[in-house]
């Protein structure tokens, strides 16, 4: 075996030194080797491969502990010095796996279970020879078995080719020492030899229990390890003898399954004798529940006369008590106070006077009793203190209602101040009017008509708090906003390309539009949430689904908000129904306590226009998200207001479109307009801005401002190319070119602009050929006039007679040819001139030229096709020629 870097005596000595270099202490190197670090057997040998030199370490323990192994990675600097790259402990090795893919079998990955979760790749080597990768292999599994008492699994190697292998190589031992004079050392340690004898014994132990359990399963049948087709004809006649034997037992139970089926005949016998007794017994049973029956009826007319006599009794003393009026509950119907404390007193007053009420109606008192005096006169007295006591609670609370607000107006601190931004809170507002929402309960339940002066007067009273702050707010808010002052003009056809305001950041304007919808409209909302409920109006739920407030009934807090939910006088839910009448009238109501607040609104619209139009689009789209919040029927004026909101900004931002279409048309005014025209790229800028600001549903809005834009642009522009026919395609080639060049980008993402945008294409085509003919046809009137003569004689008589006409014989052809070929590179370098020349745009030129060239060629091969067809081998240039001489310029 040829010597390995293993018996390397001064490598091992290296491996120490680094690993002492390292820090590590009390680390004996107990095994090193020289390995390829690699991916693949096939960049063992390319380039990539890196030689590093692996280190098994033994770090023993002072204090009684088990001792630690490590593999240790070495590699080379830069001054062929080894130093430490990386460290593994062998505790967390789980698996040797040597790679099927390498033909060598020198590849092999070892597998640490604290990589799993790591998007580390598992380390993976390349040994020079088998001798060197099992070497290695044998160490490692003799350090896990000795010192951490387990061995790794082992996956691509035959362990009985391993053990066969250890005893082949078995190192001698040979503990020579250093001597002074210089000679070499050769040192096997104590643990190679370990390392063949311990993992040979383990893994030639479980190939001989193998091999031992197959030859006593042989010794059974006498028969050797080669007698293979023998044992098999053994074995099959063993198992035709064990299916006979079932076949046989089968056909022994044959007398006991007659048995049993005469036990069940047996049975069935006395079923039946069961069943006729049942009939006997259901006749006699029947006779008896008749006699039952008879005398039950007799004694049920005794029991109904004796409890009639008790129900009329019990009956006269419930009336005698309905027709009597506790005298504290008089008091307080009658002169009672309605302060706070008081309240309480007052409800349950009322609760007595609604239930006394309802038992003396027909429903819940029998008709026999409503004609009675002392029924009648009750009546009237109830009627009489439910009349009085309506009066006092309504006109209390039409005066609690105002002097509420009142103070609340009068104390600046409510509201927005300068510099300060206040936001409405109506807490305490609703928390003092929550203390008589059950007394409004009980008013619309004694006299429901009664309800109609109270509601006016808190939509007036609230009306006056609400405009009044929203008035300040959108005061503050306008003050404390910065925004530049100059109004920006985007689309004006003097002053240069540029436009003022057209940097400019104005996104605190929308965010100031923002605020006050952010602010008021949930407190609108909420308002009306809580006037319809504090009214009593039997409508469905206001607030609208995913709003904060939509799930405080389920959040089983003490929320105060629960004292509002529509009941009935004793105490049970009312479930409104959707169509319910008082839907239009809550609509009436919330108009009245909102109404004039839109003028507030409609203020912040305005300025946010003035100072930039292009946020009309911003404000379009946050009050889209707000509209599309409000479901609730009952919020119907909230919904109205965002409407009218929606429209306005739509009417101011179609406003700024018609004011930038008339600036446009201003163009068609100049005397002569040529090159691009100024609104082509600013227009570019005005719809990138545009896009910016796009929020929510926009997009409608934004598309139809884009259609009359362009198309005001592009009918213009034709008037403009109209107004001077020399330069008319001119103009439309440069303008509809730089329309392109400028919305090339928008209009990959922006289906409405993209329509434009191959309109101009089309626009931009037909101009060319226009153009290009035109150029063509001035340079060479007389070959392709005399052409078009000759096409068109051609419909008419036969192709041989056209030579004999007049003006079209070959001599005619000739002269036409000397004249328009004869100098034909003066010719051309006319037309590339007059081309250039009328081209203001030089980015343009190449493209037109190239087009140019192609329709020239084109029609002098049509030309030439006429001549050979007509006059035959007239001599004529070629139009390979013709291509030589046009490529030239």
């Amino acid at each position: 075996m040829a010597k390995s870097s293993a018996d390397d005596a001064e490598l091992r000595r290296a491996c120490a030194a680094a690993v002492a270099a390292s820090g590590a202490r009390g680390e004996d190197v107990a095994f090193s080797i020289r390995v390829a670090k690699g991916r693949g057997i096939f960049e063992k040998l390319g380039r990539l491969a890196k030689p590093r030199v692996l280190a098994l370490t033994v770090k023993q323990s002072s204090r009684g502990e088990a001792n630690k192994a490590f593999l240790r990675v070495l590699k080379y600097s830069s001054g062929a010095v080894l130093e430490p790259a990386k460290l593994y402990k062998l505790k967390h090795l789980t698996k040797v796996e040597v790679i099927s893919n390498d033909p060598s079998g020198c590849t092999f990955v070892l597998g640490f279970d604290n990589l799993r979760s790591q998007s580390v790749a598992p380390p993976q080597w390349t040994m020079r020879n088998i001798d060197d990768r099992n070497r290695l292999l044998f160490c490692i599994l003799n350090m896990c078995k000795e010192i951490l008492s387990y061995l790794p699994k082992v996956v691509g190697i035959d362990i009985v080719e391993l053990a066969l292998w250890a005893k082949e190589n078995t190192l001698t031992i040979d503990n020579q020492l250093s001597t002074q004079d210089g000679q070499e050392t050769s040192v096997a340690t104590q643990t190679e030899r370990k390392v063949t004898v311990t993992v040979e014994n383990d893994l030639v132990s479980q190939a001989k229990e193998e091999e031992e359990d197959m030859e006593a399963l042989l010794d059974t049948y006498v028969m050797g390890i080669g007698e293979a087709d023998a044992f098999s004809e053994r074995l099959k006649q063993e198992l035709v003898a064990l299916e006979a034997a079932n076949v046989y037992q089968l056909l022994e139970s044959e007398p006991l399954i007659e048995e049993v089926l005469q036990g069940l005949d047996a049975a069935s016998a006395t079923v039946d004798d069961m069943d006729e007794w049942l009939r006997i017994f259901n006749l006699k049973l029947r006779h008896m529940r008749e006699d039952i029956a008879s005398i039950e009826s007799r004694n049920n007319g005794l029991e109904m006369q004796s409890v009639n006599n008790k129900g009329l009794m019990e009956e006269l003393d419930k009336l005698l008590e309905r027709l009597r009026i506790p005298q504290e509950f008089a008091a307080s119907l009658t002169g009672g106070s309605f302060e706070e404390s008081r309240m309480l007193k007052n409800v349950e007053a009322c609760e007595w006077l609604t239930g006394a009420i309802r038992t003396l109606e027909v429903p819940n008192l029998d008709p026999c009793y409503v004609n009675m005096r002392a029924v009648r006169e009750k009546k009237a007295e109830l009627e009489k203190l439910k009349t009085t006591f309506v009066r006092r609670a309504s006109e209390f609370l039409r005066n609690y209602f105002s002097s509420l607000v009142d103070f609340m107006i009068s104390d600046k601190s409510y509201f927005s101040q300068r510099g300060q931004l206040k936001r409405p809170d109506h807490a305490d507002l609703r928390y003092k009017c929550r203390t008589y929402a059950r007394l409004l309960q009980h008013l619309k339940s004694l006299d429901k008509s009664c309800l109609g002066p109270l509601r006016k007067a808190y939509c007036h009273s609230l009306n006056l708090l609400l405009r009044r702050e929203a008035r300040e707010f959108a005061n503050e808010l306008r003050a404390s906003t910065k925004a530049p002052k100059n109004p920006a003009v985007w689309l004006e056809g003097s002053g240069g390309s540029g436009h003022n305001g057209s940097s400019a950041d104005t996104s605190t304007v929308s965010d100031a539009y923002s605020k006050m919808l952010t602010i008021f409209i949930p407190l609108l909302v909420d308002e009306s949430s809580f006037f319809a409920h504090f009214m009593c109006f039997e409508v469905p739920a206001l607030v609208p689904a995913g709003s904060p407030n939509a799930n405080k009934s389920k959040s089983g807090g003490n929320d105060a908000d629960d004292d509002l939910g529509l009941m009935d006088p004793d105490g049970n839910d009312l479930k409104p129904d959707s169509t319910s009448a008082e839907l239009g009238t809550l609509n009436e109501a919330l108009q009245e306590l909102l109404d004039g607040i839109q003028e507030d609104f409609y203020a912040v619209v305005d300025w946010a226009y003035k100072i930039d139009p292009l946020r009309c689009i911003s404000m379009h789209g946050i009050t889209e998200r707000y509209l599309s919040g409000q479901k609730a029927d009952a919020a119907g004026f909230v919904r109205k207001l965002l409407d009218d909101l929606e429209s306005r900004i739509s009417v101011q931002f179609s406003r700024f479109i018609d004011e930038a279409c008339h600036q446009i048309e201003r163009n068609e005014r100049n005397v002569r307009q040529t090159g691009i025209l100024a609104y082509i790229p600013r227009f570019a800028v005005l719809a990138s801005r545009m896009e910016q600001y796009i929020q929510g549903q926009s997009r409608d809005l934004i598309d139809k401002a884009y259609t009359k834009l362009v198309s005001t642009m592009f009918a213009t522009l034709e008037k403009i190319a109209q107004s001077d026919p020399k330069t008319a395609d001119i103009v439309l080639i440069e303008n509809y070119a730089a329309f392109q060049n400028s919305l090339y980008d928008l209009a990959n993402v922006v289906p409405t602009l993209a329509k434009f945008y191959h309109q101009a294409s089309e626009s931009y085509e037909l101009a060319c050929t226009r153009h290009i003919s035109s150029l063509i046809y001035l340079q060479f009137e007389r070959l392709f006039q005399f052409n078009r003569k000759v096409e068109e004689l051609t419909y008419t008589i036969a192709a041989e007679e056209i030579p004999f006409q007049l003006g079209l014989s070959k001599t005619d052809l000739r002269r036409v040819l000397k004249s328009s070929l004869s100098g034909i590179d003066k010719s051309i370098g006319a037309m590339y001139r007059r081309l250039q020349k009328t081209l203001t745009s030089d980015e343009l030129f190449p493209s037109l030229w190239d087009k140019c060239k192609k329709e020239f060629l084109d029609k002098y091969e049509s030309f030439v096709q006429m001549v050979t067809r007509i006059y035959g081998n007239e001599p004529i240039m070629s139009v390979n020629e013709m291509k030589e001489v046009l490529a030239s310029f």
